[in-house]
């Protein structure tokens, strides 16, 4: 395994490099982890596959120095520096917030990509909270606030969960983000810097029939992050090229114990999903 360091405008950004195959590989990791989350990969599929994983901006060892700002175009400039991606057709992985990623990537490659594989992927469905924390100014000041005063929306996550407005898996998950001041610090910093991803999902389906794109769709049937369900609405229209799998797992499908189920994906060519 080799790890880098790029420079793009003032930042450093780090990823990591392992496999020896013909075939490229992007990954992108979810929210609090990093590009080591994909390192298990190299065991099973490393003769196949040369992967490059990203450490996302504010997490792992990549330091951002732009602000709050990051768009689906600096992930493209970001890769294209990567002078072994060039002129390559690749396959795209993405789990949970990296799903959001690849989508996005996707929307402006098409023609580069030969298959999409996400697990538990964020993207398909624009969450309310989400968006009125970073899409809208009054919300974001209130989400600002909140991370300074957290204890107001404690009590008030309470009254919610008891009232069954959110379910146990969301509150335990909200309350262990918010718990101290760093992990507050890096919620709102992570949520706000990735605002500007927004994939197209009616954009996104008209490339993958346009070029045949193999997509795969890995969920846990545990999972109260991100639902199978969104899956199976996204699938509508692109049957013919979107496979859906829903293993026994929560939400932390990127796992080596989940690798039967994630090399298959990964496997996957225009020709033979």
């Amino acid at each position: 395994m080799r790890n880098d360091t790029s420079t793009y405008k003032n930042s450093k950004i780090h990823s990591q490099c392992f496999g020896t195959g013909e075939r490229v590989a992007l990954c992108f990791h979810g929210y609090g982890e990093s590009a080591d989350s994909f390192a298990f990969l190299e065991k099973y599929a490393g003769t196949q596959f040369r992967f490059h994983a990203f450490d996302l901006p504010f997490h792992g060892k990549t330091e951002w120095k732009e602000g709050l700002n990051f768009s689906s175009e600096d992930i493209l400039q970001i890769c294209n520096e990567t002078p072994e991606l060039t002129d390559k057709r690749m396959t795209l992985i993405g789990y949970s917030l990296g799903g959001r990623i690849a989508l996005s990537l996707f929307q402006l490659i098409p023609d580069k990509i030969e298959n999409v594989t996400l697990m538990a992927p964020d993207g398909l469905k624009v969450n309310f909270w989400y968006w009125l924390t970073t899409q809208t100014s009054l919300g974001n000041k209130l989400f600002a606030f909140t991370m300074k005063h957290p204890g107001w929306f404690f009590s008030f996550l309470k009254l919610l969960n008891r009232l069954g407005f959110v379910n146990a898996s969301i509150f335990k998950f909200v309350n262990y983000y918010i718990e101290n001041k760093e992990a507050r610090d890096q919620l709102y910093n992570r949520w706000t810097v990735f605002r500007k991803i927004k994939p197209s999902i009616s954009r996104i389906k008209f490339l993958i029939r346009k070029h045949k794109t193999p997509v795969q769709l890995i969920y846990g049937k545990y999972d109260r992050i991100i639902l199978p369900v969104r899956g199976k609405k996204f699938q509508k229209g692109i049957e013919s090229f979107c496979t859906i799998k829903i293993i026994p797992s929560g939400h932390q499908v990127l796992h080596e114990n989940h690798i039967k189920e994630i090399l298959p994906a990964l496997l996957t060519t225009p020709g033979n999903e």
